[in-house]
């Protein structure tokens, strides 16, 4: 017997009655419903583990109190060794004083290549998991992860993994797009959800596959709650919540009831809900798309959602994301790791701005706030709008190391904010025309 919340579950009933089947069929196979039975049950408990630890879990560890801030830099796989290196000159250079005194320690972690992955056959090696563990934030660039057809394996996303290993629950990712009037950010639910589970499905037999998705009281309040504090702190007063939950009840269902009482929380926050589906017609939707402020949404919508939003600001490429829990931190670029430029000796041209943009976002998370908006200011005026060198992918265009040194060269600038506030206005200026 699990008691959890007031609810007693009987592990056995489940295992006996989770696939019950009202009328027998010549074709069932009984062996193959036990399996599914016996499988489901084990995710259960897992997940019932996870609640005790999400329960037990401390506060947010406090970077400003730390003696030694210990910054982990994994370059991942594909052309993610070339733009976190890129991206890294940028971190060190602002940071370089902090390094000096001892204040700030960067550390190399090697480990996550698909190669060394599918040698081990997991996610994430052990050695490089325990590696990761000992930082307080981790700078990632981007891994591959196999799907059907790929010459590798299929092995769990390394992404996903270490998102749960860590407890990563909170991916936020902003865009800004000014000339449109869009200044968004996302706060998606990064544990639960259809991918905390998605290597979990099961084949049942050769006619049926079922995958699970997985939604907790504690998981769904602490991303909402993120996302309302964001918006009561900064005077956007403003959540839009993303589900599909008048199609999906149960799980849906939940993240939306548990916005409703978390909402109580926050009387000056207005916030509303939107399905997901017309919430992609509306990001592009001139009318209605610079309302917009706070969204928070559960894992797989958000993933999508993120993206059309980074094309909007001109393309995956330039999106950065912060993975939050209570105890790391992990900063990355939202796209993926595109094998097919290395292999066509390209990978020195691929544009790094998503992961200095990351490099931002740690910034601000470390209390860094001006040496964040310098580097958020420099970025605008490097990838918007004066684009001195422009990163085309090819060697018609910058490598991903030149355009960090522009990025650094504009930082410098001493009328770095005088430029960036005429080239918004002269944005803005358009935009009402």
């Amino acid at each position: 017997m699990i008691d959890r919340g007031g609810i007693n579950i009987t592990v056995t009933a489940i295992f006996n009655n989770c696939f019950y089947i009202g009328c027998k069929s010549d074709h069932m196979d009984e062996a193959a419903v036990k399996r599914a039975q016996e499988h489901f049950g084990k995710l259960l408990k897992k997940q019932m583990e996870r609640i005790d630890r999400m329960r037990s879990s401390g506060g947010q560890t406090d970077l400003s109190k730390t003696d030694k801030i210990i910054i982990g830099v994994c370059g991942g796989d594909g052309i993610g060794p070339y733009i976190c290196a890129s991206a890294r000159l940028v971190m060190e250079h602002l940071l370089a004083d902090r390094i000096k005194s001892g204040n700030i320690e960067v550390r190399t972690i090697d480990g996550l290549t698909i190669e060394r992955r599918v040698e081990v056959m997991k996610a994430i090696p052990d050695d490089t998991l325990e590696e990761l563990k000992k930082c307080h934030l981790i700078l990632k660039g981007p891994t591959t992860t196999p799907k059907k057809g790929d010459p590798w394996p299929n092995i769990e996303s390394a992404n996903v993994a270490m998102r749960k290993e860590l407890d990563l629950f909170a991916n936020v990712r902003p865009v800004k797009v000014p000339e449109l009037g869009v200044d968004w950010i996302f706060f998606r639910e990064n544990t639960e959800g259809s991918y905390a589970l998605g290597s979990d499905g099961i084949d049942v037999n050769d006619d049926l596959a079922i995958d699970f998705c997985v939604a907790t009281a504690q998981g769904t309040e602490r991303i909402i709650r993120m996302g309302f504090e964001h918006a009561k702190r900064t005077g956007l007063n403003y959540v839009s919540l993303v589900t599909k939950a008048n199609v999906v009840k149960t799980t849906d269902g939940k993240f939306l009831s548990t916005a409703e009482k978390v909402a109580k929380d926050y009387p000056e926050v207005r916030w509303d809900d939107w399905f997901i589906d017309i919430m992609t017609a509306k990001l592009i939707d001139p009318y209605r798309r610079s309302d917009f402020k706070v969204m928070v949404l559960p894992n797989l919508y958000g993933d999508i959602l993120t993206d059309e939003a980074a094309q909007i600001q001109g393309g995956v490429g330039t999106a950065g994301s912060a993975n939050l829990g209570t105890r790391y931190s992990m900063f990355e670029a939202i796209h993926g790791s595109a094998p097919r430029m290395v292999t066509e000796g390209r990978a020195q041209y691929a544009d790094p701005s998503s992961m200095i943009k990351a490099v931002a976002m740690m910034l601000s998370h470390m209390g860094e706030t001006e040496k964040a908006k310098k580097l958020e200011m420099a970025l605008d005026v490097c990838c918007q709008f004066e684009r001195r060198k422009i990163m085309t992918g090819r060697s018609n265009g910058a490598t991903g190391d030149e355009f960090a040194e522009y990025v650094m060269e504009t930082i410098a600038r001493p009328d770095l904010e005088r430029v960036w506030n005429d080239h918004v206005s002269e944005a803005m200026a358009s935009r009402s025309k």
